[in-house]
C-alpha cells in the first residue's frame, strides 16, 4: 500500500461519464516511484482524507482486497465502452451519447425480455 501526501489538482469528466483525477505530490523516494509505476494502469483503490491517516485506518485500508483482476473492467463498463465506440463511428442520428446509450440498452433489454416465458 502506498500512502503519500498529495494535492488534488484537477477533476474532470470524460465523454463516457467516467472521472479523471490528477494529483500532485512533492518529491517522492525512488522506492515510492517504483511502487507507483508498478500500479500504473492497474485497478486499485484510492482513499482521500483531509488529514493524515491514523495507524488503525492504514491497517484497515491495507486489508481491502480488490475483487477484480488488475486490468479487468466490469461487464457493464465494458458494454458501455463498446456502445461509446459504436456511437463515435456512427451516431445513428442521436445528438448525445446518453440518448444513444439509453436507446441501445433498451434494445438489449427488450431483446432478452422477449426470451422470458
Amino acid at each position: 500500500m502506498i500512502t503519500i501526501p498529495t494535492v488534488l489538482e484537477n477533476v474532470s469528466t470524460r465523454k463516457d461519464g467516467t472521472v479523471r483525477l490528477t494529483f500532485g505530490t512533492s518529491e517522492v523516494s525512488p522506492g515510492t516511484m517504483t511502487d507507483l509505476f508498478r500500479h500504473h494502469n492497474s485497478y486499485c483503490y484510492l482513499a482521500i482524507k483531509g488529514e493524515d491517516f491514523k495507524p488503525i485506518e492504514i491497517d484497515n485500508l491495507s486489508k481491502i482486497k480488490c475483487d477484480l483482476d488488475d486490468k479487468r473492467k466490469s461487464s457493464s463498463t465494458r458494454l458501455r465502452a463498446v456502445f461509446y465506440r459504436m456511437y463515435e463511428q456512427d451516431a445513428e442520428g442521436f445528438n448525445t451519447f446518453t440518448t444513444y446509450y439509453e436507446s441501445k440498452m433498451e434494445t438489449v433489454i427488450e431483446h432478452f425480455k422477449g426470451k422470458l416465458q
